[in-house]
């Protein structure tokens, strides 16, 4: 029988070997050699990000390797926070006639999110008071994208048609409440399509959303008589409310650059008074021909909303990095675009715990290629701007899980792996 005295070192030993593997086994997956962006945290530089759970664990320069049970190597590509869509349109459904509001011009989320490094979108409208349970049942709570939304002041929803026109279906109380109800996801009002020449909706959104204490969304235009922008931008909206379509040039509202390539001053005047500029892109919002002269001049988006549906998919806008992109050829700042495209939006709807790559914020990021050569890039008037960069996803997390890797990344060699069949 050994002594006492001899089993000491053994056990030492043994001790020092459990917590070296523990030390080792610290992060379950560790991305090295990106360069971060992170405008909440004014990040700019290459560091390493390592995440244990669904939660970002450690932001440092040089993590070692070993700490990790898996390793990414994102050398000579960008890292940021998932990105946030603040205007989407993914109440999907089939019921006829129904528009963006469980109908056939809505999107799936998971199959449009992922691939271009978004995380979260806000649904703007889709669902009013009434549907909204149906829109929770149906996508939020079935899809792994982060699904929030402004709720539409018309109670019905954006179906389309007569539906949208109904001032009697604008509650500014039962808008409110169903707010109140679900404080996690429904953080806005939107106001949109209404053809008449009265202020209702608009005035009607702003009272919900004093109600309810969230900000509003007004996609404007279509009045007949036309109502003024001007009037809408300071003297209906508050600070915090937003003008969605900024670069639109629309029948029946006034673009912000005048016939004269000017910004309209009112429109600095609005920003001024803390009112909010989203893209807004969609499949006929948004013209080079306003944008261009709108940044030269100084008037960059607050947001990079995309307006994503089935048909502005497939036409010039495409996706969050492909607008993202535009604007950085207009001439935007990389870093510009990504806060524009994160931490800004986090912001405008109230969740702080978003658009970050703090330490102990759930661990959704993008990795990015930014590539250089020579790029078409399309508007909805199908006129073409020449541009020499183009962001690109590689790979995007979600609550710390790989949902999209482009270039097998976060994979194993194939011939590395071990040999077990794989299920289906």
């Amino acid at each position: 029988m050994k002594s006492r005295k001899s089993l000491c070192p053994l056990l030492l030993l043994v001790a020092l070997m459990i917590g070296s593997i523990s030390y080792a086994q610290q992060y379950d997956l560790l991305i090295k050699g990106g360069h971060l962006i992170d405008p909440k945290n004014n990040i700019d530089s290459v560091m390493d990000i390592a995440i244990t759970g669904d939660r970002i664990a450690a932001v440092e320069s040089n993590i070692p390797p070993g700490q990790a049970n898996r390793v990414i190597d994102a050398t000579g590509l960008y890292v940021s926070p998932g990105l946030v869509d603040l205007h989407a349109h993914v109440f999907y459904g089939t019921e006829p006639n129904a528009s963006y509001s469980n109908g056939y011009s809505a999107i799936p989320p998971d199959g449009f999110t992922f691939r271009s490094g978004v995380t979260t979108v806000v649904d703007v409208g889709g669902a009013g008071w009434r549907n909204f349970p149906q829109f929770k049942q149906q996508v939020i709570d079935r899809v792994r994208t982060r699904v929030l939304a402004f709720l539409n002041i018309v109670g019905s929803g954006m179906k389309g048609g007569p539906v949208e026109q109904n001032l009697n279906d604008m509650d500014p109380k039962l808008t409110a409440m169903r707010i109140l109800e679900y404080p996690q996801i429904l953080v806005g009002i939107k106001a949109a399509h209404y053809m008449g020449p009265e202020w209702d909706p608009v005035d009607r959104a702003v009272k919900a959303g004093e109600i309810a204490n969230v900000p509003v969304m007004v996609d404007f235009g279509r009045n007949d008589p036309p109502l003024s922008l001007e009037a809408l931008l300071l003297k209906h909206l508050r600070p915090g409310d937003i003008l969605t379509h900024t670069y639109a040039h629309v029948s029946g509202r006034e673009p912000i650059v005048g016939e004269n390539g000017k910004v309209k001053p009112f429109v600095f005047k609005a920003r001024e008074r803390g009112l909010i500029f989203d893209v807004g892109h969609g499949g006929g919002s948004f013209l080079f021909r306003q944008a261009i002269p709108a940044l030269q001049q100084g008037f960059p988006p607050d947001s990079m909303g995309t307006d994503i549906h089935v048909g502005s998919m497939n036409g010039g806008m495409k996706d969050m990095l492909n607008v993202a992109s535009k604007f950085l050829n207009l001439g935007m700042s990389l870093k510009d675009v990504v806060a524009a495209s994160t931490w800004k939006p986090a912001q405008i709807i109230n969740r702080p715990d978003l658009g970050h790559l703090g330490v102990g914020a759930e661990a959704d990021l993008a990795v990015i290629n930014l590539r250089s050569g020579n790029f078409g890039f399309i508007d909805v008037g199908n006129g073409r701007f020449d541009g020499t960069q183009k962001l690109e996803c590689e790979l995007t997390l979600r609550s710390g899980r790989v949902v999209w890797d482009l270039n097998g990344l976060a994979a194993p060699k194939w011939d590395e792996m071990n040999r077990e069949i794989s299920s289906r």
